[in-house]
């Protein structure tokens, strides 16, 4: 295994937040220097958190899935005192893309390497959000076919918008649809249990939710990654008062929200959350589904659904069946430091910057925004993939600054038959230039008319036999046009990264079951820079 690192295009957010220390100070609490991590753990020593109640929810929430005895260790420390680093993702279909794979590496890594260098308990923990309802983001995955991704969607279809940690699966479909994706993978020596192991994990399950969880549990078991849902009910009762807390003070949370992001947007990083003054920042969970609350004068209502509560029933409903309240984009982050002993989030691109609107509202409620640590950002290459650039002479640098197209095109332009496209077209001249005298000497218009149709009929024939000669040309040289196509399709498909678009099914296929744990042994830097790692 070899890495390098490679440079790849950031977001105005992410450039200005590693390198604009005025910006890191406007829109964040701490900065990515080593002393943020002292700093923040003395914060944390200086708060209370039910971390004994905190650890019981969680290891009740694992139990099913399995609990390794380094997260039965975990969870003890977290009961005693120990803090966590959280990162967190939507419960995607085998995992969903590469990307949540590689933020529960970072969580792992980063907890790591902070326990050594603090000398306190620091814990991975992984938080899903099984409380989203837009089924259409997880429904569906990518499989690569002759060079190119293909899109996988799960067949089922859901009328309501329920929370994916409600949301049942066909158990019947839920099989097929995994072997159609299987179909897609080379047969190798590790196929047959890798199938067998996903097909029982579905079965076990009956929530797009779970189902995450149980794959990414087996994963990461080994390293003690904790797993909590955010939509779990024993997590809702924990989180009661807390709750309260933000139906309280909604109204200043949101004008605290609005301000920050107007502010964000003259500073010319757009709207991440497009926050409005009226939001209560709050879903509350109906029969129809998971719906969003509003503030209208003294009331939270979603007039779609017909709901309307007073701030009373509201609190009311947060300290008797608080699982029926749900967070959104801006109070989950506030929900989350309420609820753990946050060291440090470790989030993508568009995490950090919706984050950056949040700091007036961590800091109303006497508490400072964590340390934002990037998620690492991966390329995998495959043996496979390196024949294939090998082959084509071809980068990883020139496939992902998006070279391939003019690559490919050059190639066959140097493997044409030069005299055989200067004949055809030395013929078209010919036709053309002959037809023009024919139909200078023609009166009758009928007779002209066939004229110019003839001429059609022979320039289609000649473009015809240009398709056949350039049919020809790719059949020829199909094995080397091949290469380029597996170079771009599984290294930046459509011009995407690998990590944003295919699950790491394809390369446990290939590598094997110690995949994960090779590539977190295998000292990936933190740097920032986006990671290329050979096989």
């Amino acid at each position: 295994m070899e890495i390098a690192s490679q440079n790849v295009h950031k977001s105005a957010v992410m450039e200005a937040y590693e390198q604009n220390e005025q910006f890191s100070k406007t829109f964040y609490d701490y900065t990515l220097s080593a002393d943020s991590y002292t700093q923040r753990l003395a914060e944390l020593n200086s708060r209370l958190f039910q971390r004994q109640e905190l650890a019981c929810t969680i290891r009740s929430y694992m139990e099913p899935f399995g609990i390794s005895d380094a997260a039965s260790s975990h969870l003890e420390e977290l009961s005693n005192n120990g803090v966590v680093i959280v990162g967190g993702q939507q419960a995607g279909l085998l995992t969903g893309p590469l990307y949540s794979v590689h933020k529960a590496i970072t969580v792992i890594l980063l907890a790591k390497q902070q326990r050594e260098k603090l000398g306190v308990p620091v814990i991975p923990v992984f938080w899903v959000a099984g409380e989203d309802h837009d089924l259409e983001e997880i429904n569906h995955i990518f499989t690569e076919q002759d060079g190119r991704p293909l899109k996988q969607q799960y067949p089922e279809r859901f009328v309501l918008k329920t929370m994916a940690s409600d949301t049942e699966y066909d158990a019947e479909q839920m099989a097929n649809y995994i072997r159609v994706v299987f179909r897609d993978y080379e047969e190798t020596a590790y196929t047959k249990k890798l199938l067998a192991e996903v097909l029982h994990s579905a079965e076990q399950e009956h929530t797009f939710t779970r189902f995450f969880v149980r794959l990414m549990n087996d994963l990461f078991q080994k390293h003690g990654l904790l797993f909590i849902d955010s939509a779990d009910k024993s997590l809702r009762k924990l989180e009661s008062n807390y709750f309260k807390k933000l139906i309280a003070e909604s109204g200043t949370i949101a004008g605290l929200i609005t301000r920050k992001e107007r502010l964000f947007e003259e500073q010319g990083f757009g709207t991440p959350i497009q926050a409005a003054e009226d939001a209560a920042h709050l879903f509350y969970v109906h029969d129809t589904g998971r719906v969003l609350l509003s503030r209208k004068g003294n009331f939270f209502v979603n007039e779609a659904a017909g709901l309307q509560f007073s701030t009373a029933e509201l609190l009311e409903i947060a300290e008797q069946t608080p699982w029926l309240l749900s967070n959104n984009v801006a109070t989950r982050p506030l929900m989350q430091d309420m609820v753990f002993p946050v060291l440090a989030f470790v989030g993508g691109p568009g995490e950090i910057a919706y984050w950056s609107l949040l700091k007036d509202a961590f800091n109303h409620f006497e508490m400072k925004m964590p340390i934002l640590v990037p998620r690492i950002s991966i390329t995998i290459v495959t043996a496979e993939t390196q024949h294939a650039l090998e082959k084509s002479e071809l980068t990883v640098d020139q496939v992902m600054t998006g070279e391939v197209i003019n690559r490919r095109a050059q190639f066959l332009d140097e493997q044409r038959d030069v005299k055989l496209e200067q004949l055809l077209q030395e013929t078209e001249n010919v036709i053309q230039e002959q037809y023009n005298k024919i139909e200078q000497n023609i009166s009758d218009k009928d007779l002209k008319s066939l004229a110019e149709k003839n001429r059609a009929y022979h320039l289609r024939q000649l473009t015809y036999l240009k398709d056949k000669a350039e049919d020809a040309l790719l059949r020829k040289y199909a094995a080397a046009i091949r290469d380029y196509s597996l170079a771009e399709g599984d290294l930046y498909p459509e011009r995407n990264l690998q990590e944003r678009t295919y699950t790491p099914y394809p390369y446990l296929n290939v590598y094997g079951p110690t995949l994960i744990d090779d590539l977190l042994n295998a000292s990936i830097p933190m740097n920032g820079q986006h990671v290329v790692i050979y096989l």
